[in-house]
């Protein structure tokens, strides 16, 4: 997809990156018009079909041309001893990975004992698309086959919403000019232990392991323990135990065959494999459609028969329905996700469509989440083994929040419920409190690197930051009360141990040891992220456990018996919040990354060839280490979040310290350093920054998205959209003067830009243009009241509201200047290098 050969530490140019004539632009869908097998991976992962529970990826279902045969199914894992080449106390234990489970999308055509194989196939026509408002993946294809029959081929692959449990997948034949004997095949195959037998494929160039990929398994991940094929309906049964996990899958196919063609049909079933064969005597213009409903139910323990007894139950009540009213469902369930969620930049088609398909993306790795996180890659692949980092909270739940509550509760519920394994983990890390794993999918840390694991500490107050941003947007204070509370109570009990108190010009609290969202500086001391959103954690922890004593209680003493809480705790807590160290270097008028930051070198990015990109595959963490370069926006995603906290002359000269020596090597950064570079002035520098996280998977800018998805990326595109452009901020969550404010920065180039947000069950509808700010309830009966730069406005149902703008913020030319060769305090300089052994 015109991929460039890595990510560059500038932003990409503000361009269409996509080859329209095999991706033509259509604002609903993506389209393909020509089949090339040299991005299969990435074309997988692009036209999965998901619901936050199952994923599809975006195979042919002749299942012959792939990168990855992949279905997914969130929080379905298998578990290994983690091997340290050196033993210490504390160190991960247990890896998890993603099981690819039995794939149901095989369905095999044979024309006359021709194979379909589309790689090879005379195609006289080709067209495959992702449908954004019914959630169908269709193809239609027109074959001549190698003895000149001309035969159309129509599929379609749908996952609903509704039905969390459930794939509809359709496959129809007809002959256009000639009879011919058809062979259908459909099959469930497990593709986790076939993968066995194949050499894994070498993606990160010279061999180099690459660690956002998912670890391979030298044994049987999956043990059979059903295998049932009933040959009068064609129903097929594969029922399987995780060998080292225990989990339990069972999954089941029903077959409805339709044509007014004479068929028959048999049944074969094995440990890896059931199918159902069709023979058809086809005749011409006679179509042969075959409907393949398959259900797949998961557990920890429970027996994979009952698993089974559940998906049969699931598709009885299917069948109930009918198969046409589950397409209903789903295109009325996109409806009311569109009245929601739509993002609006008329004008610009290719960016529409582009918008929607990450937006898609986000609601297909979370909507039916529940009872799981939301995976680095959602369901559409196996990258990063499945697990759950911080991008949930970060970059996923402000997309959640303000546009699906419902499935932000439910994320912020799965944290909830890990919460006893985090106080584990806080003492096996000699720590009050709590402490959430870096990376997990069962609850244990699963991280082996420790150094940007582990000691990204920060994911406690990343998650204490969103879950008071779901609470302030939604008002749900029973959930506060009930549950969440605990998390406020247990990440900042941790905050108040791992820090201590220096006695200095005056007393400050200090955080050391410690490893930020930049992953190229690792266990440092005061990094600024990281107190600045422990500072938040430890005062939004504080008032809520003082608005709970005032306003409830009952459930303040609820709270005290499940947690031991001491009243002085939260005196204790705001006192730490208080006396925080924030480093500031007043000679350079920036705030350093950390306390040492400023002492070394820089990287000489410049002058680094891209084929060393990204680093971390092409150098020894030590040496990336000792030097200022950054993987992703630390400082800068500080300022974003807590900016109530800095001054806008601070702002932009921390941002135009970091933004030159960050290289972007993250998927994660684009979005936050188009937002900053929008709020400070750089509005050209946001835009390109904005177009570079838009096609961070659709382009494949970091060369990685075979394996999945960028589930953080997708949702960074709403906050840049909103965010960033749109202006929209929520403030003043830490210390209880919540507002919720609109400075917009809509680009030159664009002549609007509309959406949405929910607050408090009040959908309002902003729209941006060049000289106004529009508000208006699209539903809802309460009105809200917006801080616009320094005006209070307030909108009520009915009555919208026009906001004339002076201006789009302050506009700044080009990008700020590469900051080597400024002197310190000290009077050194800071030099430029690009480490080389030669």
């Amino acid at each position: 997809m015109n991929a460039p050969e890595g990510p560059s530490h500038k932003a990409p140019p503000a361009d269409d990156p996509l080859d329209r004539s095999r991706f033509p632009v259509d604002e609903w869908r993506l389209v393909e018009t020509r089949f090339d097998g040299s991005d299969l991976g990435t074309t997988e992962s692009l036209f999965t079909v998901g619901n936050g529970y199952l994923g599809l990826r975006g195979n042919y279902s002749e299942s012959r041309d792939a990168h990855l045969d992949g279905t997914f199914i969130n929080g379905f894992h298998e578990t290994w001893p983690i091997s340290h080449a050196e033993e210490a106390y504390g160190f991960a234990r247990i890896g998890q990975t993603i099981v690819n489970v039995p794939d149901p999308k095989v369905i095999r055509l044979y024309v006359d004992d021709e194979p379909l194989q589309v790689s090879v196939a005379d195609l006289l026509e080709y067209e495959r698309s992702l449908d954004f408002r019914t959630g169908v993946l269709s193809r239609d294809l027109l074959w001549r086959t190698p003895g000149g029959k001309r035969v159309r081929i129509r599929s379609t692959r749908m996952v609903p919403l509704e039905q969390r449990h459930l794939a509809v997948l359709t496959f129809e034949v007809t002959l256009l000019d000639q009879r011919a004997s058809l062979a259908i095949s459909s099959q469930l195959v497990n593709r986790q232990d076939e993968q066995r037998e194949v050499a894994p494929l070498d993606q990160s160039g010279g061999g180099t392991a690459d660690p956002r990929r998912a670890e391979e398994f030298d044994r049987r991940v999956l043990l059979p323990r059903i295998h049932e094929a009933d040959a009068e309906t064609g129903r097929l049964k594969l029922g399987y135990r995780a060998a080292q996990s225990g989990m339990t899958l069972g999954v089941v196919a029903d077959h409805v065959l339709e044509t007014a063609s004479p068929y028959s049909m048999e049944v074969h079933a094995e440990d890896d494999l059931a199918k159902a064969i069709y023979r058809v005597a086809a005749e011409p213009g006679v179509p042969v459609r075959l409907t393949k409903l398959v259900s797949f139910h998961t557990a920890a323990t429970v027996p994979p028969r009952e698993l089974i007894d559940r998906c049969e139950r699931t598709l009885a009540r299917t069948r109930e329905e009918g198969v046409a009213h589950q397409y209903e469902v789903q295109e009325a369930w996109l409806e009311g996700f569109w009245a929601r969620a739509d993002v609006e930049v008329p004008g610009h088609p290719e960016l529409q469509q582009a918008i929607r398909w990450n937006l898609f993306s986000v609601l297909q790795a979370s909507a039916r989440a529940e009872g799981q996180g939301i995976a680095a890659k959602g369901v559409s692949g196996s990258g990063y083994g499945g697990h759950y980092f911080w991008d949930t909270e970060i970059y996923v739940m402000p997309f959640l929040t303000y546009t699906m509550p419902w499935a932000a509760r439910n994320a912020l519920r799965f944290r909830y419920n890990l919460l006893d394994s985090a106080r584990s983990r806080a003492r096996e890390l000699s720590q009050k409190g709590a402490l959430f794993p870096w990376r997990t999918i069962s609850g244990q840390e699963a991280s082996a690197y420790y150094a940007a694991g582990t000691a990204q500490y920060h994911i406690d107050a990343d998650i204490a930051y969103a879950l008071s941003q779901y609470v302030g947007a939604t008002g749900d204070e029973e959930f506060l009360a009930r549950e969440a509370v605990d998390i406020f109570v247990e990440t900042a009990r941790m905050w108040a141990d791992l820090g201590f108190w220096r006695d200095e010009t005056r007393r400050t609290f200090h955080i050391h040891g410690v490893t930020g969202p930049d992953e190229y500086t690792t266990v440092v001391n005061d990094n600024l992220y990281t107190n600045v959103l422990a500072r938040f954690n430890l005062r939004r922890a504080a008032r809520a456990v003082w608005e709970l004593q005032r306003d409830d209680p009952d459930a303040y003493q609820d709270l005290v018996r499940r947690t031991g809480l001491s009243p002085d705790e939260a005196d204790e807590w705001a006192e730490c919040a208080d006396g925080m160290s924030i480093p500031f270097d007043s000679f350079l008028g920036i705030h350093p990354q950390d306390a040492h930051f400023l002492e070394r070198e820089m990287w000489d990015l410049e002058n680094t060839p891209l084929d060393k990109r990204p680093l971390l595959l092409h150098y020894h963490p030590l040496v990336i280490y000792r030097f200022q370069v950054l993987k992703q926006a630390d400082v800068v995603l500080a300022l974003y979040l807590q900016g109530e906290d800095f001054t806008a002359e601070q702002k932009r000269a921390d941002f135009e310290y970091y933004d030159p020596i960050t290289t972007g090597d993250s998927t994660l950064s684009a979005v936050v350093q188009s937002i900053v570079a929008a709020e400070v002035g750089y509005s050209s520098l946001a835009l390109r920054y904005f177009h570079s996280a838009l096609f961070v998977d659709l382009a494949d800018r970091h060369n990685n998205t075979a394996d999945g998805v960028h589930v953080a990326s997708t949702g960074g595109v709403w906050s840049a959209l909103v965010g960033g452009f749109g202006g929209f901020r929520d403030r003043g969550s830490g210390a209880g003067d919540r507002q919720w404010q609109l400075d917009p920065r809509l680009p030159a180039s664009w002549s609007s830009l509309v959406y949405r947000v929910t607050l408090h069950g009040t959908r309002v509808r902003v729209t941006v243009r060049p000289a106004e700010l529009e508000l208006c309830v699209e539903h809802g009966t309460e009105p809200v009241t917006f801080t616009v730069r320094d005006a209070l406005v307030k909108v009520a149902p009915g009555d919208p509201v026009v906001v004339p703008l002076e201006h789009q913020g302050p506009v700044l030319d080009g990008e700020p200047p590469y900051p080597a060769g400024i002197q310190r305090a000290d009077g050194t300089v800071i030099s430029a290098i690009v480490p080389s052994g030669e």
